[in-house]
């Protein structure tokens, strides 16, 4: 890593903008924009984080939660810093407040040809609960998976 010391996780703000969006562009063919991002600042069912090692954002994570179910919308990590246990904190963070806004579970969706992150999912206790075919661009299958949170 960029320091010695271990990445720590904060609420992500505007001026985290330029480098979630590099992460973001990096990350997907079809990324969000920065307005999806400031939005979800703005919002109030919304809690997106950053995590920041050496003073750099290095990943981040978007949660919604509503009543009792949470999910994550986005969640991605600079390339050079994958696989080395910052999505787990990220989503490990998302879970603690999903559990503090009264979520009793959390849901998800992804490419299903994205194993590794299905892989990490199912690690971190989460199931596959569905299909959504032609999620992603009309092109790819979107697997659903849930995660009990109480």
């Amino acid at each position: 890593m960029d320091t010695l010391l271990p990445p720590h996780v904060r609420p992500m703000t505007e001026d985290d903008l330029d480098a979630v969006m590099a992460i973001e562009v990096a990350s997907y063919v079809h990324s969000w924009k920065p307005e999806h991002f400031s939005a979800e600042i703005a919002g109030t069912c919304s809690w997106p984080f950053v995590a920041v090692a050496g003073g750099r954002v290095i990943g981040y994570v978007c949660l919604m939660s509503l009543f009792e179910e949470a999910q994550i919308l986005n969640v991605a990590v600079q390339v050079s810093h994958r696989g080395r246990g910052i999505a787990r904190l990220l989503l490990e963070l998302a879970f603690r407040v999903a559990l503090e806004k009264g979520a009793e579970k959390m849901a998800l969706e992804v490419r299903a040809s994205n194993v590794t992150a299905i892989s990490l999912y199912q690690k971190l206790g989460f199931v596959r609960v569905g299909i959504r075919t032609g999620y992603y661009e009309s092109v790819e299958d979107a697997v659903l998976m849930e995660k009990p949170l109480i």
